[in-house]
């Protein structure tokens, strides 16, 4: 009886500091000192197929329409849940914004990491297709000076990082998006959105990734997100890091 006593304490412990430290309003979320924000919308009126592509007879798909901010990547779990759960994940571009959140999480911890790919994927599926490569290109004590493995990789994804700059991102970090040339498909229980995230680390900048909602879900997931974590250009000298 004691035992369960003090689970339940600290359960509701937990509780309460999750609640306190975690605060939405409008378009803006804090947890503790970190600020998140959304801003804009993924537009639908593009013309899909390769005309789209080159943004002939719709809108041009290099300019960004959604972005979301941060001024330092989740210190834990339970941040990166209660943000996506309360935040984030309520958009198609905020669940997007995540991916690079996700994976500089694993490159400091691989568990944790795999955690917060299983909490905003659609499927197990999805999930081991990405740590599978996230294994070889950020391996824990990796030799750097080996070009394949990229310490930099999420930094790659966000504004005003660049090979050239050493991937140092404009701050607050900012990940940019806009609709893909690709339009939502109605799919079985839901709809897959596609769109990009616009990044200067590879020499196509715009890096698809798929969005899923289910008819009954409240939030959106990762179906798929490859571009995301291809090999970037390689970068000479230390990386910085990101807060």
């Amino acid at each position: 009886m004691k035992t369960t006593r003090k689970a339940f304490l600290l359960l509701l412990c937990l509780s309460m500091v999750t609640t306190t430290w975690a605060q939405v309003s409008g378009n803006k979320m804090t947890y503790g000192n970190h600020v998140y924000t959304v801003d804009g919308k993924i537009k639908k009126d593009v013309v899909g197929g390769l005309a789209g592509a080159f943004g002939l007879g719709g809108k041009k798909l290099n300019k960004p329409t959604a972005t979301v901010t941060f001024t330092n990547v989740p210190s834990s779990y339970e941040e990166f849940e209660a943000v996506y759960t309360q935040f984030l994940g309520k958009s198609i571009h905020g669940t997007a914004a995540m991916i690079p959140m996700a994976i500089e999480m694993y490159a400091r911890d691989a568990e944790v990491g795999k955690q917060c790919f299983e909490l905003i994927c659609n499927s197990s599926a999805t999930v081991s297709g990405i740590i599978r490569i996230l294994k070889e290109k950020l391996p824990p004590n990796a030799d750097y000076s080996d070009s394949y493995c990229q310490r930099y990789m999420a930094a790659a994804l966000l504004k005003g990082a660049t090979a050239k700059n050493g991937y140092k991102p404009d701050y607050p970090y900012t990940v940019q998006m806009c609709m893909s040339a690709n339009k939502p498909q109605e799919v079985t229980d839901g709809v897959d959105t596609f769109i990009y995230i616009l990044a200067k680390g590879w020499d196509t900048e715009q890096r698809q990734v798929e969005i899923f909602k289910g008819d009954d879900e409240d939030l959106y997931k990762v179906y798929n997100c490859p571009s995301c974590y291809t090999q970037c250009k390689n970068i000479k000298g230390r990386w910085e890091g990101l807060k």
